[in-house]
């Protein structure tokens, strides 16, 4: 069995044994918006043709190469959901010379009934599950728009997204306060820890970006402190934001290898205990969905 996570950037595949262990792994920068119209096939070839050539047949595909933007769209699917709700909901490919499926992503509303969505986390999810167990638990998953996950009896019974890595390259980019920080420096830890400390405080998000630039200003951040600083004030606010929804501790964290140390820093910081697991989640959980599917 072949199992593929193509998001908007990159692209991986892993080719596994009989006993779900992967045997080989290719990775490139392939992400679905590198792909001309009508190119999937071709570029699914080019990457395991020859693990097709010898003998595999069954494919199963997770990530934004599910979307609207990608190969074919799945469609989102309803929390709460695991691993056999996930196969059911299994989108078949044509495609010449093997079985293939797309994962389809999923669907939750806030409690304020707005909409949430997730395109390949969910896998990772799945993946992690054996590890987890059955209790209800809470994942984090940084990220460009990193993602606080409930999980109850082995189902994603909902989540929430913030737009944390976005708005950090948005604001150090293209605002003011981009002005004032050397975004090439080497990581601050005490100038994030400061950002996380001053999340903890009163005046909202908004008055306190604000106070990155006024402490620049005032010569109390330099420019070599000023992105850790701002990293660290939104990531507190995240956490603080996460922690008011709720969450089961001992949070579990897995994600960007660079995410993954500041976000352990955060939660320490805010006094809540977590546990670091391995990155290869996707993988697993692409074995894990592919025993559920009933294959044609």
């Amino acid at each position: 069995m072949i199992g593929v996570d193509w998001g908007t950037s990159s692209l991986r595949a892993w080719r596994f044994g009989p006993d779900g262990a992967a045997r080989d792994m290719r990775e490139a920068p392939r992400g679905i918006m590198t792909v001309p119209a009508g190119g999937f096939p071709a570029l699914l070839s080019e990457t395991i043709g020859d693990w097709l050539a010898a003998g595999e047949l069954r494919v199963l595909l997770c990530g934004m190469v599910g979307s609207r933007q990608g190969w074919i769209e799945a469609p989102y699917l309803s929390c709460p959901a695991g691993a056999a709700e996930i196969a059911r909901a299994t989108v078949p490919v044509p495609f010449e010379g093997a079985s293939v499926r797309l994962v389809p992503g999923l669907t939750a509303r806030d409690a304020a009934g707005v909409p949430e969505v997730m395109r390949g986390e969910e896998t990772k999810i799945i993946g992690l599950l054996p590890e987890i167990g059955p209790g209800e638990a809470t994942v984090c998953l940084p990220g460009t728009h990193p993602k606080w996950i409930r999980l109850q009896g082995g189902r994603v019974a909902g989540f929430a997204t913030a737009m944390t890595g976005e708005v950090f390259s948005a604001l150090s980019q293209h605002t003011i306060l981009g002005r004032m920080m050397d975004l090439k420096a080497p990581h601050a830890p005490a100038a994030f820890a400061r950002g996380l400390a001053r999340a903890k405080g009163r005046g909202g998000l908004l008055h306190h970006l604000f106070g990155t630039r006024t402490l620049a200003l005032m010569g109390e951040l330099t420019e070599a402190e000023g992105a850790s600083y701002l990293s660290g004030l939104l990531i507190g606010h995240e956490v603080a934001a996460a922690l008011e929804a709720g969450v089961a501790p001992p949070i579990h964290l897995t994600g960007s290898a660079a995410l993954e140390p500041r976000y352990a820093e955060a939660l320490a910081a805010f006094g809540i205990p977590f546990r670091i697991h391995a990155p290869d989640a996707a993988a697993r959980g692409l074995w894990h969905i592919a025993q559920e599917i009933a294959w044609s």
